[in-house]
């Protein structure tokens, strides 16, 4: 999708005539039916009339644009992409970034600045040249013109408000090889932004031949990009499979490898609870497949996991590391060989939302876009952690959609516990005391291996998680979604909104948080990075990790009260407005379940937990056996085997 293409010269012509920005208007309502922002048609008219403006200069009048291109497989959109050709290499294209940034600021953040947005809030964003050459790399890994080199890709970015200031945190010594191998240049240096054009695509695009090569391809994995990926994985110890997963990991290659000659469509749905190791699984398949050559994508519903997968795997992994929605967007007769869905209980109503094109938003099922985007679908789930409403994601739900389609379903259910030192019974006993699953597990034995305490007093579970930190482990804090979640304050600094007496502490950091002060995570990396230790977790930002550790506050939005049934949901105690608001009581009650099931579950050593309502305390004391001597009696990370799975 892109919202213009054309000559350079119809282009110009349409810049020069202010015709450009209601053409990108119109064009835009018609692929997402409502209308841009004032802010980005003002960017449309500001920044294209000065990229006209180099092209005139340069007199570069028979080349092809392209306006708003969709990068495959994604929402991200290039600005402007001028193909053309060159007496050394032939067929060529160029990507520009443009930007009407006049000052930036310097950045607590690896290969990022700071820019000052509305009401003078800074935000952390990369590096123009960063920004272009992940575009740059990404094309060159996915797009066949590229990655089989018909077609040679350059990138560069044009801040045509701004003027060269060598002191600028733009030309900062960390940038140095970024600004080599991807220009940046400013409106002091339209005549060098000129001449590199004019290098690199000087020759003419005849009748858009090179424009319409880059419009018309489908997402396409290259095999150096698979090879890379496999190769990452492969060599990581973190990845290991044992027992059980080494069984299930083998029966899906064979019948996916099989699969793959006969081009029959099959389903593998793989249940497990928490820590069983369904993502480690998933990421081996990832890395076999990718070896094998399959198109394969890893596919999930949480920007956390995806975004922690790809910095453990390595940015330019992203291609091959998706989200649910994405399948969407494949070309039905161009399928995936293989989708590895992870987290599968996230899988949405639908997959649509107000970036999608009109002609996309058909109101198909989510469950039906990746059914029709692979031959291979392969499901990790379970079914106890939904904890929003619109996450539909089951295995009732996966069988039937297959069905309709007559589809082979092969099962597998994980068993062994790699969470909650190896204890089966804790997640047990947590599902019997939450009423999500009738099982054996009635009282809690606090002999057992696995650590779990009900502490007194908040202060002390704070204690806890950092004495344990301190040791060694890895140690976080999360909560029920009791408490507002504030912006951070003009210095970048969080609020300390999660309250308990006289206790305080911020949650993470939100998703658009904006700029962070020094030694605060982004909310998508809280769960790995050290300092997380200092801010609560969420459900949204804990879900599909594990720590040695956890420290639980369960909050009053879930309450025991015998005298009215048991569990009781309080959504005037929830500050989660989208679970809070349009569902039934017990649903949201059921929500809020599942999500303490998934708090209380992050543990592979021990689980803290301070409750903030005295009844539910006194229940959950009453299903555990009490041992005095074990309540005071510190675990030491060296005496228990924690593996992350």
């Amino acid at each position: 999708m892109h919202l213009y293409h054309g000559t350079s010269e119809q282009f110009i012509a349409d810049a020069v005539q202010a015709r450009l920005a209601t053409h990108l208007s119109d064009r835009f309502f018609q692929e997402f039916r409502y209308k841009p922002p004032l802010s980005e048609v003002n960017a449309w008219r500001n920044s294209l009339g000065a990229m006209a403006n180099v092209l005139q200069l340069a007199d570069l009048r028979d080349q092809g644009v392209l306006v708003e291109l969709k990068l495959p497989l994604s929402s991200k959109r290039l600005d402007v992409m001028l193909t053309g050709t060159n007496p050394i290499v032939g067929d060529a294209a160029v990507i520009i970034e443009l930007k009407q940034w006049t000052e930036v600021g310097r950045s607590n953040i690896s290969d990022c600045v700071t820019v000052e947005y509305a009401g003078g809030h800074e935000k952390d964003v990369l590096h123009p040249s960063k920004q272009v050459a992940q575009y740059q790399r990404y094309l060159q890994d996915t797009h066949p013109a590229f990655s089989e080199g018909e077609i040679e890709l350059n990138a560069c970015s044009y801040l045509h408000n701004a003027q060269r200031d060598p002191s600028s945190p733009l030309y900062a010594d960390d940038f140095e090889a970024l600004l080599a191998l991807n220009p940046m240049f400013t409106g002091t240096d339209v005549n060098k932004f000129a001449s590199f054009l004019e290098e690199h695509v000087v020759g003419a695009d005849d009748d858009n031949r090179i424009l319409e090569k880059v419009a018309a391809t489908a997402f396409h994995p290259h095999k150096r990009l698979l090879d890379y990926v496999a190769r990452v994985i492969q060599n990581d110890p973190v990845f290991t499979l044992l027992d059980e997963q080494l069984v299930a990991f083998n029966a899906i290659m064979d019948s996916v490898k099989s699969a793959g000659q006969n081009k029959q469509q099959v389903v593998f749905l793989v249940q497990g609870g928490p820590g069983t190791g369904k993502s480690v699984i998933a990421v081996n398949l990832v890395a076999e497949l990718s070896a094998l050559g399959l198109r394969t994508l890893h596919l999930t519903g949480s920007k956390a996991f995806t975004e922690n997968l790809r910095k453990i795997v390595g940015t330019r992994a992203g291609a091959v590391f998706k989200y649910f929605r994405d399948t969407a967007n494949v070309v039905p007769d161009d399928k995936l060989d293989v989708a590895i869905l992870d987290e599968a209980h996230r899988i949405r109503t639908i997959s649509t939302n107000r970036f999608t094109p009109a002609k996309a938003r058909n109101g198909k099922a989510q469950i039906d876009d990746i059914l029709d985007s692979t031959r291979t679908a392969v499901f990790f789930i379970d079914d106890l952690q939904v904890v929003r409403p619109g996450e539909v994601g089951s295995t009732d739900l996966i069988r039937e959609a297959a069905a309709k389609r007559s589809i082979e379903v092969r099962e597998f259910e994980l068993e062994a516990q790699f969470r909650s030192n190896g204890s089966d019974s804790f997640i047990q006993w947590v599902d019997n005391t939450l009423e999500l699953a009738r099982t054996p597990q009635v009282l809690w034995p606090m002999d057992d291996e696995f650590d779990f305490r009900i502490v007194p007093s908040v202060r002390e579970l704070d204690r806890l998680i950092r004495e344990r930190a301190g040791e060694g482990a890895t140690a976080r804090l999360v909560a029920g979604f009791c408490w507002p979640w504030s912006n951070p304050d003009e210095n970048g600094q969080l609020v300390p909104d999660v309250r308990v007496g006289d206790w305080e502490m911020p949650w993470n950091a939100q998703a658009g948080a904006g700029k962070l002060a020094p030694g605060i995570p982004k909310s998508d990396f809280w769960a790995n990075d050290p300092n997380g230790i200092n801010q609560v977790g969420c459900v949204y930002t804990a879900q599909g990790f594990e720590f040695d550790y956890v420290g639980v506050i369960f909050g009053p939005d879930l309450v025991y009260r015998p005298m009215d049934g048991g569990w009781v949901g309080q959504p005037k105690e929830s500050f989660d407005r989208v679970v809070s608001r349009g569902v039934t009581t017990v649903e949201f009650r059921d929500f809020v379940k599942s999500t303490y099931r998934v708090l209380l579950t992050r543990g592979l050593r021990g689980c803290y937990t301070l409750f903030v309502d005295p009844g539910t305390r006194d229940y959950f004391l009453s299903r555990v056996e009490r041992r005095p001597e074990r309540s005071n009696r510190a675990a030491s990370p060296a005496s228990k085997a924690g593996r992350s799975s």
